[in-house]
């Protein structure tokens, strides 16, 4: 663009809207853009800082700020008689154009038939696009804006930048974890739950689902016989099957994983505190007795303290991993999720050897979780914010799970459900002519999502009555009114369908 007009310059380096950044930081980003998108080209000069502030209504240190860190950076340079131009080279230099290669035309890579392993088909928890625009998301895998410790977190990100934090976490660690970390999961959080290890028998992941990948690439093969919790982790069952193990269905009741009558497997994988999904929580004595058939059977358990924090009444059983004496336990941990899902870090707890095979996996495919993020998440827990924030998040949860019983026996009387002691989520049974898939596309006209509950199931019933709510993406404020418009969503399935129900009343 040659010498443009003042109006063209208003238009071309007009400020976005991101409140996030100052306005100096917002003029600077503009400018940038326009340089590397070619708008800009090497030698054009920009309007003086004065014309500038006058053009943009800004002040005008803050043009000259902006021009000065440019110029620092590379992008600007300060000429004589010239004032302020773009700098030569300041744009990354592209290929030079060149003919394909001559002949005929090749015939394109059939990547459908090259893939080994694709996950395209296998069911797994998702949101549909633009989520946040529907009114009653009682969904999974969102951070809650009312109850996050933005102060708080954004103290820890801040002190972690800090030149003297800095050689805590900015070398190459390579194969190890932040030290400050370790040693807040080995004292801070598995006493918490009985559980003593150390340093050594601890290795971070970027969230459970790492996890269970680290340990399907270690220990499974097509040989290996795994069970699963039946409804279960989609997410643990996706990961493990990437190695293709045999996947064996061990049933779930309202006290948890049936123990009883266990198949024979090599590995099981069992969300004792709060079973995925059902919420049940495991007693003592299916615990002790499943640890004594893993020794009388040889196999190994892999516990997932799924959302073993929240917890509203009662006193906190024991993990398995603090039962264990004889080493069969894997335990896998989560720091962020009572934080938000989308910061993603977990850990595993495993006898050394086992551990020092994973960081040497987890090396070969990531190398390590972000450094910086494990010592801000160092801080977090060694300042007491995450125990402040868990007891926050433990009011509001039962503040919600007490909403949500109340309007589902009002609205959707001949639903059934058990209010669990702890957790963020519902799980609800409809009467056998309702299929919650069906039903879950009904309500996201009504404005509702709701989690349908054949994901949960290797081998789903048809129809499948059963569905999710979850409660840590809606506000409180919020759940009568949503669980009131999923009761008309079943009105306006059961008419389809010619069956009559009560109507239904309105939300209190």
């Amino acid at each position: 663009m040659a010498n443009p007009q003042p109006i063209q310059w208003a238009q071309l380096l007009k400020l976005p809207a991101q409140p996030a950044l100052p306005l100096q930081g917002r003029l600077r980003l503009v400018i940038v853009q326009a340089i590397l998108a070619g708008r800009l080209g090497s030698g054009a000069a920009l309007p003086s800082s004065r014309k500038l502030a006058t053009l943009l209504g800004l002040s005008r240190n803050t043009v000259t700020s902006a021009y000065l860190q440019l110029a620092d950076e590379g992008f600007l340079v300060a000429r004589p008689r010239s004032g302020v131009v773009v700098a030569p080279n300041s744009r990354p230099r592209s290929p030079s154009q060149a003919e394909p290669v001559a002949g005929a035309r090749g015939q394109p890579v059939n990547w459908t038939l090259r893939v080994r392993r694709s996950m395209l088909d296998r069911p797994t928890l998702s949101k549909p696009e633009q989520w946040s625009a529907y009114r009653y998301p009682f969904i999974y895998g969102n951070h809650d804006p009312q109850l996050f410790p933005t102060e708080d977190f954004r103290e820890c990100c801040v002190r972690s930048l800090a030149r003297s934090q800095l050689p805590n976490w900015t070398p190459d660690i390579e194969v190890d974890d932040v030290p400050d970390l370790i040693e807040q999961i080995r004292t801070r959080l598995l006493p918490a739950r009985g559980v003593f290890a150390l340093p050594e028998e601890i290795i971070v992941t970027i969230g459970s689902q790492h996890a269970y990948y680290l340990l399907a690439e270690a220990l499974f093969d097509h040989r290996t016989r795994v069970g699963l919790e039946e409804p279960g982790h989609p997410h643990a069952r996706n990961g493990f099957s990437m190695r293709s193990p045999e996947l064996v269905e061990v049933a779930v009741d309202d006290k948890g994983l049936v123990v009883e009558t266990l198949p024979g497997v090599d590995y099981i994988f069992v969300t004792p505190s709060h079973q995925s999904p059902t919420t049940a929580t495991l007693s003592l004595d299916r615990r002790q007795w499943l640890l004594r058939q893993a020794e009388l059977q040889d196999f190994v358990i892999i516990e997932d303290d799924y959302e073993a924090e929240n917890l509203y009444q009662g006193e906190p059983m024991p993990a398995m991993k603090a039962l264990d004496r004889s080493g069969r336990v894997v335990y896998i941990g989560s720091v962020s999720k009572s934080l938000s899902p989308a910061l993603r870090l977990g850990y595993i707890v495993a006898p050394r050897n086992l551990i020092r095979e994973l960081r040497a996996i987890r090396q070969a495919m990531v190398r390590h979780p972000s450094a910086f993020l494990q010592h801000a998440f160092a801080l977090f827990l060694s300042l007491g914010h995450h125990d402040s924030h868990i007891r926050r998040v433990n009011q509001a949860m039962q503040e919600r799970m007490t909403l949500a019983a109340q309007a589902l026996r009002e609205q959707l009387p001949d639903f059934g459900f058990v209010l669990p002691q702890g957790g963020a989520s519902i799980w609800v049974r409809a009467p056998a002519w309702v299929d919650a898939t069906e039903l879950a596309a009904i309500a996201r006209r009504h404005g509702v999502l709701i989690e349908a509950g054949d994901v949960f199931f290797n081998k789903p019933p048809c129809p499948c009555p059963f569905f999710r709510l979850r409660l840590s993406s809606i506000a409180a404020g919020l759940i009568a009114a949503g669980i009131h418009a999923l009761g008309l969503a079943v009105d306006e399935m059961a008419r389809a369908r010619g069956l009559q129900r009560r109507p239904v009343g309105r939300p209190h």
